[in-house]
C-alpha cells in the first residue's frame, strides 16, 4: 500500500515523552540535582496528589501544569507564569532526548512502507518554539503539520481534523489518528476518523495498535 494511507500523530506525549518521563533531562538542563523532581503523574499517582486532584476534575489540566511551571521556575530563581517557558527551558537544549523511541521506530516504519505522516497538534510551536521544531529529529519525515499555534483551531474542533485530512488528500477511513487526550479522541470519533487512544504508560502498545490498523 503506497501513499493511500496515513498516520496522524499528536505531538506532546505521543511523539515526545511526557515531562513526567524526562525529569533527568529537565534537571540536567536546569542545573538541578538529580531526583529533585518527584512528581510522576500517571506513572506513579501516589507521588502526585495534584495529579490525582486533576483526575478527579477538582483542578484543570492547565492549572496542574501552571502550578508545576511555577514550582520549577522558583527552583531556578525565576518567575514562570506559563507552560511555554517551562517546556522551552526544560527541553529546548536537547530535542533528541525527548523523542519517544517507539515513535521513532513507527515513523521510520511508516515512511519505509510508503505511507504518509502528519502531526495534528494544539500547541507545537506555542509550547516548544519554532527552533525546537526545526531541530527535532525526524521532523522532515512528516508530510503535513497542522498546528493550532498558527491555525487557531484547537482539537477537538471538527475543523482541525478536517484540515489535516484535506492537506493529506487521503480519505479518512484510510488514516489513523493517535492522541493521548480523551477529549481529542472523542473529537476524532465525532468526524468518523479511525483512532487510537494512546496510553503514555504503554507507548509500545499504542503504536502497535496504530500500525496494525494501517496494515503494517
Amino acid at each position: 500500500m503506497t501513499g493511500e494511507r496515513a498516520l496522524i500523530l499528536d505531538f506532546g506525549g505521543v511523539v515526545t515523552r511526557t515531562l513526567f518521563e524526562t525529569h533527568d533531562v529537565t534537571e540536567r538542563t536546569l542545573g538541578l540535582k538529580p531526583d529533585t523532581l518527584t512528581w510522576r503523574g500517571p506513572f506513579a499517582p501516589e507521588t502526585d496528589p495534584l495529579w490525582v486532584s486533576m483526575q478527579r476534575q477538582e483542578i484543570s489540566e492547565r492549572d496542574y501544569w501552571l502550578t508545576r511551571a511555577r514550582e520549577v521556575g522558583q527552583m531556578v530563581g525565576e518567575d514562570w507564569t506559563d507552560m511555554q517557558t517551562f517546556v522551552r527551558r526544560a527541553r529546548g537544549a536537547e530535542p533528541g532526548l525527548v523523542l519517544r523511541p517507539e515513535a521513532r521506530d513507527a515513523i521510520l516504519q511508516v515512511k519505509a512502507a510508503g505511507l504518509k505522516l502528519a502531526i495534528l497538534s494544539n500547541e507545537l510551536d506555542l509550547f516548544y518554539g519554532v527552533e525546537f521544531r526545526r531541530r527535532f529529529p525526524l521532523i522532515d519525515r512528516f508530510d503535513v503539520i497542522v498546528d493550532a499555534t498558527h491555525t487557531g483551531i484547537l482539537k477537538p474542533d471538527p475543523r482541525a481534523y478536517e484540515q489535516v485530512l484535506a492537506e493529506l488528500g487521503i480519505a479518512r477511513e484510510a488514516c489513523v489518528f493517535v492522541d493521548d487526550q480523551l477529549k481529542n479522541i472523542e473529537g476524532a470519533r465525532a468526524v468518523r476518523l479511525p483512532h487510537v487512544h494512546f496510553d503514555v504508560t504503554r507507548p509500545s502498545q499504542g503504536y502497535a495498535q496504530a500500525l496494525a490498523m494501517l496494515g503494517l
